[in-house]
């Protein structure tokens, strides 16, 4: 809606129906372009506009005429093995110590964790079933059996019911912003200045699956990726080929 109304302000000296396809294009360049808005931002204001002119004007924009903006690439941020270490060990409680390590092993995003039942951790079978998660599809992933270990003393402490992970109260789920604040403490414990993320563990450990030799087929099977090219942003953060490249530097001495 705020989208909307900057585009009608745009055009105060103009009636609505009077406003046209070229008035948009000389929107896009005098106001989208010239504020150097985020390419995300300026999608969402062509999408309203769209809207508004098939609801107002009862007509189809001429998408084609205007620019629209190339998805920004950013590559995920990755943290080193001894950086993850410090942060898994950061934390004397074990419940804390396990949601963190559970993240970076088995890859999960931070509601695939919450959303995590007892019955969800097969230990016969060493895997992690992910009910239901982005894309409301399911799928598995291993179980280390470190984690495993884990998780077994976890249960004899805590003795979980309705949820893998419960709040204060049995049968409460684990609510996100106290997940937040267990990364947050261990951050502050390792001395780590970095703005490191839930999510900065999951690319933590894709990055070091493929570092390993993992095959990018499995990576994909393992983050839930419904493209292969989502994953293969990973090639362009890990370091194993890179590290092999010889500087020319160093042959000059």
């Amino acid at each position: 809606m705020s989208n909307i109304k900057s585009f009608l302000a745009f055009f105060n000296h103009k009636s609505v129906f009077e406003i046209t396809n070229d008035d948009v294009i000389v929107y896009t360049i005098e106001y989208i372009l010239k504020n150097r808005l985020s390419s995300s931002y300026q999608n969402q204001i062509v999408n309203a506009i769209k809207l508004y002119f098939k609801t107002i004007h009862n007509e189809i924009l001429v998408i084609d005429k205007i620019h629209r903006p190339q998805q920004e690439k950013v590559l995920p941020t990755v943290l080193s093995k001894e950086e993850v270490k410090q942060i898994l060990s950061a934390h004397t409680n074990l419940k804390h110590k396990v949601m963190l390590s559970m993240i970076y092993s088995c890859g999960l995003r931070r509601s695939e964790l919450l959303n995590l039942r007892p019955n969800d951790i097969d230990s016969k079978r060493n895997i992690v079933i992910i009910r239901q998660s982005k894309g409301k599809k399911d799928r598995i992933t291993p179980l280390s059996p470190k984690i495993l270990e884990m998780l077994r003393n976890y249960y004899i402490e805590y003795k979980p019911k309705t949820w893998l992970f419960e709040g204060q109260s049995k049968g409460e789920q684990y609510s996100e912003q106290s997940l937040q604040n267990i990364l947050k403490q261990a951050l502050q414990k390792t001395k780590i200045t970095k703005p490191v993320t839930l999510h900065w563990l999951r690319h933590s450990y894709a990055t070091h699956l493929l570092e390993s030799g993992t095959d990018l087929r499995y990576i994909q099977e393992l983050l839930g990726h419904n493209s292969s090219k989502t994953t293969e942003i990973y090639t362009h953060v890990s370091t194993k080929s890179i590290q092999q490249i010889k500087s020319p530097f160093d042959e000059l001495y």
